[in-house]
């Protein structure tokens, strides 16, 4: 049972990484999204 709990755990921060890693990307197509649509 702990075996799962790991497992989680570090699912859980692959998870948190990769969106730190990738947050700052997906503002910036998000705020290019947004700059286009405002535009028109």
């Amino acid at each position: 049972m702990v075996e799962y709990a790991l497992i989680l755990v570090l699912v859980a921060i692959i998870v948190v990484v990769a969106l730190s890693a990738l947050g700052a990307q997906i503002s910036h197509v998000f705020e290019s999204i947004t700059g286009k649509l405002q535009t028109t």
